[in-house]
């Protein structure tokens, strides 16, 4: 059995390696293809103002590009002068359109001769070699004031044709009807819809026609100039002009066409782009081994660890994309947050250096970036240490925005004398974005908090609310027990706080912990009022409807929506302990049988976490104190070593990182404190009557 316990736990760990190895794999994937393909950061600026990087010199040949406004512009007027649309020419519509009118009037129109049908054959066959364009083009061309000619292509001929020479359909049905030859008839020919065998021939061939838009685009020249390899573009200091924004930004254009075209180049950025942040998640990983590997057993913590780290390194990579000036407007300050919140400070800010590390790989000016952000998150660290209420997520964004402020300017400011304020306000701007985005992190809490299975302080004290819910219902059904879970809550909360537990959470926990007694509350001695049902019923189902209110409290929490971590509390406040009472009862009856303690047990498990252990040792102690006929320092120091000492001897905390250190610690703070809660009380004296004072007097006088 050893042995298969062994080998289960050896897959276990062996396919939790594999799952973690993947997540890393592709999350450092993710975050490589995200990044700029760019061996080097672009370079941004503001024109007006002095270039504060060193000096910039030219890597090879590079064409400075023009303005595009200007570009444009010329594109625009070339167009204008030189562009000349392309129509075909198709001889077959004009044959078939001839045919049609032949044959609808092959038998002649009555009081039109032959000669005058034959004529107006002739003049559509004419009409249809000159070319017959749409109306609607033909009206275009008139309204068009710079175009005075068409090409018009005929069996790969092409031919220069004014636009005031072309035929529409319009102008061909008139045409036809000015013909001498038809002007006897034309009466009559009026009324045979001679329109419908006018059809536009010469069509729009945007093919040729925009190719050769293409061409005359293609003849104008996008660069101004050519900066020589090895010359200066910029010097530190030198105001940044439109001539010098051009070379700039020609030079950001060559480095990224570089880096694209030469696949080897590229497969070599990608390939130490990739290294370098593995070589950062497997510092983390390392950092979890060694001081936190209880969290590489718990998936949910790990989870939220990539998922945090590798979505802001994404959304910096997508945001230096597009503008790299905006790079302080991601509240990278989030991930050191929510992680402080839900796991631990020295985990928080150990994530937050990683963040910084792998987003400063596409940033700039990774120096003063990561001394900006590296403030900001020790400030977010700490001004969250405790969080209680919505005003403090407020004031650790306000916090943060004005320390990023400051370390932004002083790093600027730092041997850089042509640094001015004006130079800043953009960076400024983004700061103060950002601090307004770090308000966000009260909602995300929450949806953190469902997709990890996390839970929070804040909902914590929602939770611990008294006035509403099932707590609200303990204290009307059950006074008795709700009463003995704010004791217990109070005790607890006072032991965690001094040996570094989760008060709140072990406080909260406190208040749900007995909630199945109100399935049956008066079994409970707290909640009897002289009647004790227990004695009409055997030990064993005394025991039985004792232990009950574990599985009716985790019955009662679900149906409430209480979370895991909760329920938790509800499931391990006794551990696998026995009723004593019942059990010791029964032992009594039948002093010489062999006696199964199973129907006497609770269920279990025992606790697994600190916050757990503290709340058995509380609940336990908080009960027993009911029962001491005196109350004094000595009755209750004997108490309390009585019960811890069991509990340890039972072996209720070794499933839990508790030490004998802490374990002294909750003794020493439930003596102290039920000390304080039971100490005996002054007698107040009556006021004295004058008789008594009169009798008082004369006794002293016998003396």
């Amino acid at each position: 059995m050893a042995m298969e316990n062994v080998n289960t736990e050896n897959v276990s760990g062996v396919i939790s390696f594999l799952k973690t190895t993947c997540i890393i794999f592709v999350s450092v994937t993710l975050i490589v293809l995200a990044m700029p393909n760019t061996e080097r950061p672009r370079l941004t600026y503001e024109v007006g103002n002095p270039w504060t990087n060193p000096q910039l010199i030219s890597p090879g040949e590079i064409l400075i590009q023009k303005d595009p406004k200007v570009v444009e512009q010329e594109q625009q007027e070339a167009l204008k002068n030189d562009y000349l649309p392309y129509y075909s020419i198709n001889h077959k519509t004009g044959e078939t359109q001839i045919k049609a009118f032949l044959e609808k009037y092959g038998e002649g129109i009555p009081g039109v001769s032959a000669y005058c049908m034959q004529s107006v054959a002739d003049i559509l066959s004419n009409l249809y070699e000159q070319g017959i364009i749409p109306q609607n083009d033909y009206i275009s061309f008139l309204n068009n004031d710079t175009l005075s000619y068409i090409i018009v292509v005929d069996n790969k001929i092409a031919d220069k044709k004014l636009v005031r020479e072309c035929i529409s359909t319009k102008k061909a049905y008139e045409m036809l009807f000015q013909d001498k030859r038809v002007e006897k008839e034309k009466a009559i020919l009026l009324k045979c819809n001679l329109n419908d065998f006018i059809v536009p021939n010469v069509t729009f061939d945007s093919k040729r026609s925009e190719q050769a838009r293409h061409d005359i685009l293609a003849m104008i020249p996008t660069n101004s100039g050519i900066i020589k390899p090895g010359q200066e573009i910029i010097n530190r200091g030198d105001i940044i002009t439109e001539d010098k924004a051009r070379m700039i930004d020609s030079y950001n254009a060559f480095v990224e066409v570089q880096s694209t075209n030469n696949t080897y180049d590229l497969i070599k950025t990608n390939g130490f782009q990739w290294l370098y942040v593995m070589i950062i998640y497997i510092l983390l990983m390392l950092y979890m081994q060694f001081f936190r590997s209880d969290y590489l057993t718990k998936r949910r913590s790990l989870n939220m660890l990539f998922c945090l780290i590798t979505s802001f390194a994404i959304l910096n990579a997508i945001i230096v994309r597009f503008d790299p000036r905006n790079i302080f407007i991601l509240p990278i300050c989030l991930v050191p947050m929510f992680i402080r919140v839900f796991l631990d400070s020295r985990t928080a800010f150990m994530a937050h250096i990683v963040t910084i590390l792998v987003c400063a790989a596409a940033v700039s000016d990774r120096f003063e970036y990561m001394f900006v952000q590296i403030t900001a998150g020790f400030v977010a660290i700490c001004g969250l240490r405790t969080i209680s209420k919505r005003s403090k997520m407020f004031l650790t964004a306000l916090y943060i925005t004005i320390a990023c402020i400051i370390s932004y300017t002083t790093i600027k400011f730092l041997g850089n004398k042509e640094v001015t304020f004006d130079l800043l306000k953009h960076s400024y701007i983004a700061i103060v974005i950002n601090g307004i985005l770090l308000l966000l992190a009260y909602p995300l809490m929450f949806i953190v908090e469902r997709l990890f299975g996390f839970i929070s302080p804040v909902t914590l004290i929602e939770l611990s609310d008294t006035n509403r819910g099932i707590l609200r219902e303990l204290s009307e059904r059950a006074p008795g027990t709700f009463q003995h879970s704010i004791m217990v809550g109070n005790l607890a909360a006072a032991i965690a706080s001094e040996i570094g537990a989760k008060s709140l959470m072990v406080r909260t926990g406190a208040l749900y912990h007995d909630i199945g007694k109100l399935r049956r509350p008066t079994f409970f001695t707290e909640n009897q009022a002289g009647i004790n049902p227990h004695t009409r019923l055997t030990p064993q189902v005394s025991a039985r409807v004792i232990i009950s209110h574990v599985t009716d409290g985790i019955e009662k929490a679900k149906e409430n929506g209480v979370p895991d971590v909760l329920r938790n509390f509800i499931l391990t406040h006794h551990g696998k302990g026995l009723t004593k009472y019942f059990y010791n009862t029964y032992k009594n009856e039948h002093p010489d049988g062999e006696i199964d303690d199973a129907p006497f047990r609770y269920p279990g498990p025992n606790p697994f976490s600190k916050e757990q252990a503290i709340l058995m040792m509380a609940d336990a102690v908080e009960a027993a104190s009911r029962s001491l006929q005196q109350y004094n320092e000595e009755t209750i120091t004997a108490l309390v070593n009585k019960i811890i000492d069991s509990q340890v001897a039972e072996g209720y905390f070794n499933e839990c990182p508790i030490t004998f250190r802490d374990i002294a610690t909750a003794k020493r703070i439930l003596i102290e404190r039920l000390g304080a809660i039971y100490h005996p009380r002054i007698q107040y004296p009556e006021v004295a009557t004058k008789k008594d004072t009169e009798d008082e007097k004369t006794e002293i006088d016998d003396l």
